[in-house]
């Protein structure tokens, strides 16, 4: 047993079992007690953990298996990451339908945790772009689950189902045609979340691409103030070619304290707030950068320091979205914790396939707050509270500390999905809310 940075905030700690797969025709490696797959460790609570456990290491199930240049489909091993299919694929003009915020992803990842992107509005989840997976179960058996033919629910069971249902050997996805690597991008400074809903609802029709960043620290008559960012794919043109994305040098080395904290955070929320001072600009972006801002950071997760962060992500249904936003930024702004990785944004109504997909209509608002113990776990159960009272829900990939009523509530279906799990898989998580 060792410990690890299984998930990304670096909270909770847990000591694992590593076994790897590196062969798709192969039986499951053997393993003590309960396993779970882990792919690229992207997840930032315990969904991705299996304390005292077995991870079974999917990375090395990284291959190729067959791609048609003429219709967009793609068939891989689970392992492979968001960005090798990205290399391979966008120079031959087709880009993933469904991208989340890191490109550091497992396609098997992202399809356990039925991911969303900033186009949810026009093509939903990634589950909705799957055709096709193979299951081995923990029994050695092998089940092929087509989207087309669902009629057993082991399909709707493993999209979404935090890797509970079997370890996912190969994937087949339906990509999207792209004219090339640029996006016509608008970014708008809006003064408060009024703004923010306006421009959401003008922007729905013509803009495959929105997001905001919020300075959740703002208060009074500031409260809810941002930027907007819209966006199409472009034509590539000659003199508008953006430049390739490259990597930048990341955190070298865990601070002892979080770098990003009080005296931080205010300055920082301020100064990128008034970074533009037109409301309005124009300008043509690669995808890769504006589709993943973070990815050119190595290990940006070590600037919280040792005690890592937890993120908040939640969704809140349309008819309370407003009210119960701004109670969120208020709460947020009143305790002085805040997150300069604040975002905000609408879902659209194309539903999820899978039985525990978190996207759902409304909108949906995620931040980062340094794990600064009981300070902020107090905050979150407030928050937590607003959510509830909404009727909205909890992102598990993105959860380390939901309760098991707030859990149940907002999946209501999660018994269902109890009768599809492997018996030898398991994780901290499931074990968190259900038991």
């Amino acid at each position: 047993m060792r410990a690890e940075d299984d998930c990304w905030g670096r909270y909770p700690r847990a000591q694992h079992r590593h076994v790897a797969v590196h062969d798709r025709l192969g039986d499951l490696p053997r393993f003590s007690g309960s396993a779970l797959p882990h792919g690229n460790g992207r997840s930032y609570g315990d969904s991705c953990q299996n304390p005292g456990g077995t991870l079974l290491q999917t990375r090395g199930l990284d291959r190729f298996i067959a791609f048609d240049a003429a219709t967009g489909r793609l068939l891989c091993e689970a392992g492979v990451t968001l960005e090798e299919i990205v290399a391979l694929v966008l120079p031959q003009g087709w880009f993933l339908p469904v991208t989340p915020g890191t490109s550091q992803v497992t396609v098997g990842g992202a399809l356990a945790n039925d991911v969303h992107g900033k186009n949810h509005h026009h093509h939903g989840s990634f589950g909705r772009h799957v055709l096709s997976f193979e299951l081995l179960r923990s029994d050695g058996s092998r089940r092929v689950c087509r989207a087309e033919d669902d009629a057993d629910g082991w399909f709707a069971a493993t999209v979404g189902g935090l890797g509970l249902t079997g370890l996912l050997t190969w994937v087949e996805l339906q990509l999207r045609r792209v004219p090339g690597t640029s996006l016509e991008v608008e970014n708008i400074r809006f003064a408060g979340l009024d703004e923010f809903f306006a421009l959401s609802e003008a922007s729905a029709a013509d803009y495959e691409y929105s997001v905001a960043w919020i300075d959740c620290l703002a208060s009074g008559r500031q409260l809810g103030r941002g930027h907007f960012t819209r966006a199409n794919h472009a034509a590539q043109r000659v003199g508008e070619r953006p430049s390739a994305p490259h990597r930048r040098l990341g955190m070298p080395f865990t601070p002892p304290i979080s770098l990003v904290n009080r005296l931080t955070l205010r300055p920082f929320n301020a100064m990128y707030y008034w970074r533009q001072l037109a409301r309005r600009k124009r300008s043509v972006a690669h995808l890769m950068p504006f589709f993943h801002p973070l990815d050119s950071i190595g290990h940006w997760n070590r600037m919280y320091g040792p005690s890592g962060f937890l993120q908040y992500q939640c969704v809140l249904p349309p008819a309370d979205a407003a009210d119960g936003v701004t109670a969120l930024l208020r709460e947020i702004a009143r305790s002085g914790q805040g997150s300069f990785l604040a975002v905000l944004k609408q879902f659209g109504t194309l539903p999820s396939p899978g039985l525990l997909s978190f996207a759902r209509p409304g909108t949906t608002l995620a931040l980062d707050f340094p794990n600064t113990g009981a300070s902020v776990f107090t905050l979150l159960d407030r928050l937590d509270r607003i959510v509830d009272e909404a009727g909205g829900a909890l992102y598990p990939a993105k959860d380390a500390r939901m309760s098991a009523a707030s859990f149940q509530r907002a999946f209501p279906r999660w018994q269902q999905m109890s009768t599809y799990l492997d018996p030898r898989f398991s994780s901290g998580f499931w074990r968190r809310v259900t038991e």
